[in-house]
């Protein structure tokens, strides 16, 4: 039951009390409150889990920063995405200047353990000064046009945001968004490309890997 609850609440846009509800549908009762609890205690242990359990992501990189106001507060939302879209990870910070674009490239590498074959970023100069300094083999693109994959993966941050009632600070964003990616990567199938049987297979692997990562099978 706790798994189901926290998938609701990190594949969805849901409140805790849109889950209250629908869990007493099925004749469950449990709080609003045990369900925030359930998502602190268990959202970021089941993202890392199947963060290990994915394959390698693709090694074209797009980055991107968006601005989240959090009580009057401009911070800044750093996102990378292969080609693909699948969320690589997510960093949020008070700037965008030269080091806070180092910060994100370090958290990369060492979360993923690889080196991307091309950066594709914005025109922003921090990322082009923090790359020579991390990455100063890897091939790196800045054209807006050309990073229209990382600027469509804010969509889904700007929607919770929005049914949020926007985060409550900074680490309330980062612990959220850290786990949201992973979780979303898992079951994002892709179904405009796929055939009806076919997205049913990859969607029932995607059920199986979170089954394992929660541990629902053992």
């Amino acid at each position: 039951m706790i798994s189901h609850v926290v998938w609701l609440y990190f594949r969805f846009s849901l409140s805790f009390r849109d889950i209250e509800e629908l869990m007493a549908s099925r004749g469950i009762i449990v709080t609003y409150e045990t369900i925030r609890q359930w998502t602190l205690k268990f959202g970021q242990g089941y993202a890392n889990e199947l963060r290990r359990r994915q394959p390698q992501r693709g090694g074209k990189w797009h980055l991107d920063e968006v601005v989240l106001t959090i009580k009057g507060k401009h911070h800044y939302l750093w996102r990378a995405v292969d080609q693909n879209g699948h969320v690589l990870d997510i960093l949020m910070q008070s700037r965008r200047n030269r080091q806070a674009a180092k910060r994100f490239f370090s958290k990369l590498l060492k979360g993923l353990r690889y080196a991307p074959r091309v950066l594709i970023t914005d025109k922003l100069k921090s990322y082009a000064a923090a790359k020579k300094q991390i990455m100063a083999g890897v091939e790196h693109r800045q054209h807006k046009g050309l990073n229209n994959r990382a600027e469509l993966s804010h969509q889904p941050t700007r929607q919770r945001e929005k049914q949020m009632r926007r985060f409550e600070s900074l680490g309330h964003a980062q612990r959220f968004l850290s786990a949201h990616g992973p979780i979303n990567n898992a079951f994002r199938c892709q179904r405009n490309r796929l055939s009806a049987q076919r997205y049913r297979h990859v969607r029932a692997n995607a059920f199986s890997l979170w089954n394992e990562a929660t541990g629902v099978n053992t």
